[in-house]
């Protein structure tokens, strides 16, 4: 719908099952050419502007050219894009033009009060960054290849490999996920995505002095990889309702993430969401006490998607476990100059027995705290996103098929690591929760790159539903969809 097809203050619209009134203000933001988007899983109404529009169509209009032309390139050129990447992102100059504008995105972050925990272009993540290209270098094609082959007497039948075509990508503002975004160029794929705002800039200057002439050094089109240069939100929603795309995929956390899934849904686009993280471990048991510390310390190491955020111990060994889960929880904070933040649930507080406040950082600054409080169970459903200070949930349960039950209900369904030496209390858990990541250790092994050798694209939590025929880690080369292909060697064959 556009705006010239007028909406007033107070028109009733039905969007779908929903009957959505058009408020004054909304009525008074649309501008002559913009479009509206309606929403059928909420009835709310979307404003998109104009030149927003214009963008999202032009860019997608750019990579579908792309595509086509990708078919003609060959395997050693995509190759080569992915080693000029790691080459160009290895050059001092070139990664001091991106690490500028990377400062001038925290600056502006910080002075917003938002998060800047995945936006800083640290050392590491520059590392890794090339690591994850030239990872993708090596890795074999996933374009035409062989998925199965049936023989028959006269005639044989092949499954392959074949692109999806333009892919979506919505991400939250970490200037990694490139590596990760370019990694469908494996498959024959191209992508048109949005990086939030707060990392528009560094992303910019990756797409200027990385991407963009690594693709035309390689003999790949340029318009193979776009950005989408919009800070507005609109960008990916309209994106994610242009039926162009091949596939939608969605990375972030909360509300939005769930919105975009919805509207490449109706817009009748496969779409892979990739939202609220946060790791659940559960203490067996059987559990070794050295494990246990060791595990818990190496799963609150930085807060990303795979970070423990919910610890279930059984109550009569509690007086046991949870002074070791404090140590080490106490041990990954010091790592990084703080405390630690812990919520006690179903009286773990009586095993934390302490008033003492702490200085706890978070986006809009440092605030005084206590370092233990009291939740409710229904508070397990919490993502914890901090930033210096490692902030976890301890919750007493009566045994392992307690902790089960308060995985399946509260949980995003993503990952649960056991910590017994008990087969059996390993097999209840693996057996019992609807979780696509299971281990027996440290929960920050959940990662394409780390685990898989690919990096990811994004990973899955099962909240909203298990996946159909696919890994919970979508990575740049298993994004493909299959063709039949028939050789028919006795042309007298019929049925």
């Amino acid at each position: 719908m556009t705006s010239d097809e007028l909406l007033r203050a107070g028109d009733l619209v039905a969007i779908g099952r929903h009957r959505t009134v058009i408020t004054q203000e909304f009525a008074e933001s649309l501008e002559s050419g913009d479009q509206v988007l309606a929403l059928s899983h909420s009835g709310q109404l979307r404003r998109l502007p104009k030149d927003v529009v214009s963008l999202v169509d032009d860019a997608v209009s750019a990579a579908a050219g792309a595509f086509t032309l990708l078919s003609d390139v060959s395997d050693s050129a995509i190759n080569k894009f992915f080693e000029l990447a790691a080459e160009a992102l290895q050059d001092n100059s070139r990664f001091a033009t991106v690490q500028e504008a990377n400062r001038r995105d925290e600056e502006s972050a910080r002075g917003r009060g938002r998060s800047v925990t995945r936006l800083v272009l640290s050392e590491n993540m520059r590392r890794d960054m090339i690591a994850a290209l030239l990872m993708w270098r090596d890795a074999p094609m996933s374009r035409d290849s062989l998925v199965s082959r049936t023989e028959h007497d006269g005639w044989t039948v092949e499954q392959r490999s074949a692109a999806l075509g333009v892919l979506g990508f919505v991400f939250e503002g970490r200037p990694n996920v490139f590596a990760d975004a370019t990694g469908v160029l494996k498959g024959g794929n191209a992508v048109v995505f949005r990086i939030g705002s707060d990392a528009l800039g560094t992303a910019n200057a990756m797409m200027d002095v990385i991407i963009r002439p690594s693709l035309i050094a390689a003999g790949l089109p340029p318009d193979a990889v776009v950005l989408l240069n919009s800070p507005e939100h609109a960008a990916g929603w309209c994106l994610f309702s242009d039926s162009r795309l091949g596939l939608a995929v969605a990375r972030g956390s909360g509300a939005a993430v769930s919105e975009l899934g919805s509207i490449a849904q109706q817009s009748g686009i496969p779409v892979s969401l990739h939202g609220t993280g946060g790791a659940w471990m559960v203490v067996g048991e059987q559990a070794n006490l050295e494990r246990l510390e060791s595990c818990v310390l190496h799963s609150l190491d930085r807060k990303v998607c795979n970070t423990l955020n919910v610890v279930a111990v059984i109550r009569h060994h509690a007086s046991v476990h949870i002074p070791i889960i404090l140590q080490a929880a106490e041990n990954a904070a010091a790592a990084r100059g703080t405390r630690p933040r812990i919520h006690a649930i179903q009286g773990a507080e009586a095993f934390l027995a302490n008033d003492s406040h702490i200085a706890v950082r978070r986006p809009e600054g440092e605030t005084n705290e206590p370092q233990f409080s009291i939740a409710s169970v229904e508070s397990l459903g919490t993502e914890y996103e901090w930033e210096e200070n490692p902030e976890f949930a301890i919750v007493l349960v009566e045994n392992i098929d307690e902790a089960i039950e308060l995985f399946n209900e509260y949980s995003p369904q993503f990952i649960v690591s056991v910590i017994s030496g008990d087969d059996a209390e390993q097999q209840r858990v693996w057996a019992g929760t609807n979780a696509p990541f299971f281990g027996d250790g440290f929960t920050r092994w959940v990662d394409g790159q780390f685990s898989l050798l690919r990096p990811e694209l994004g990973l899955s939590n099962w909240e909203n539903g298990r996946l159909f025929g696919r890994s919970g880690i979508l990575s740049g080369d298993s994004a493909f969809t299959v063709r039949l292909r028939v050789q028919q060697a006795d042309e007298k064959l019929h049925r």
